[in-house]
């Protein structure tokens, strides 16, 4: 599907529209450019323009290929069907990270994947402040800045570095066992899946676990953890998909020893928490 130079043209198509889009507006976002889609739930000028501007390069890349951008679906939820059923699609995030682009933190990313059929093909991670592009194809590999990865050995639990949803760990803290998060190195989260997964692929993070799994946010990442040699499934041990129920949670691990090892201890320590996670995000 994909010809001789797509990659390098969505990697560019991305690079000119976080250019256009997206660093000029950085710190420099009026009071009314910046809204709520739904209460929590943050939506800028920047998102709207460069979801506009993806959406239009990518419909030239593949033509005929529908685009599931994340303002799009907000607008009209009934495209998010294009990722099981259109024979291919593009998903696009065209700012991972808005609530910290809004308040001025670089903390944010670009995100485009492709699917075929229901399962992830391609995917490209481009963190525009650093000029960091992560890029991975299904059965080729994955890449941090032109570099094939490979994810590293896996470390003990003590020395390892997790990303987990802010809201979870202080619950975690709060109604479970301190223990669980003292286990481990550090449990962080940068409110930016996107960069999140680069992390993992350039081995500053280990693993990664989501209650809730937009498919913009993370048909991409999963898709590079994978090609790296590691593991990216769902909670119930069945792999990671980008049609899955949003509900149905993440996480991603350097094999499949340890991502057994890191469902036991959640899953034991938090099981009401994940209970109360299908039925919202957090």
């Amino acid at each position: 599907m994909l010809r001789d130079g797509d990659l390098d043209r969505v990697a560019e198509l991305m690079r000119e529209c976080a250019a256009a889009e997206l660093l000029p507006r950085l710190r420099n976002l009026a009071k009314h450019d910046i809204r709520e889609k739904t209460p929590g739930d943050f939506v800028t000028v920047a998102d709207e323009m460069s979801e506009q501007r993806l959406a239009s390069g990518l419909a030239k890349i593949l033509r005929g290929v529908p685009v599931v951008g994340e303002e799009a679906v907000a607008a009209e939820p009934g495209l998010v069907a294009h990722i099981d059923s259109a024979e291919a699609a593009w998903i696009v995030d065209p700012l991972d990270g808005t609530a910290n682009f809004a308040r001025g933190n670089d903390r944010f990313a670009m995100i485009v994947a492709l699917v075929r059929q229901g399962e992830t093909i391609a995917g490209w991670i481009l963190e525009p402040v650093r000029d960091r592009l992560a890029v991975a194809v299904h059965g080729g590999g994955a890449r941090l800045d032109g570099e094939p990865k490979r994810l590293p050995a896996t470390l003990p639990l003590k020395q390892s570095v997790g990303f987990v949803g802010a809201k979870f760990k202080r619950e975690l803290l709060r109604r479970t066992r301190p223990a669980v998060v003292d286990g481990f190195r550090r449990l962080t989260t940068f409110g930016c899946a996107g960069m999140e997964y680069v992390d993992i692929l350039a081995g500053r993070g280990h693993f990664s676990f989501y209650r809730w799994t937009k498919p913009w946010d993370h048909a991409a990442g999963a898709l590079m953890v994978q090609e790296a040699g590691g593991v990216a499934n769902r909670h119930d041990g069945q792999p990671y998909g980008p049609a899955q129920p949003l509900n149905a949670g993440i996480l991603t691990a350097s094999d499949p020893a340890r991502w057994q090892e890191l469902r036991t201890l959640f899953t034991e320590a938090a099981a009401p928490l994940l209970e109360r996670g299908r039925a919202g995000p957090g």
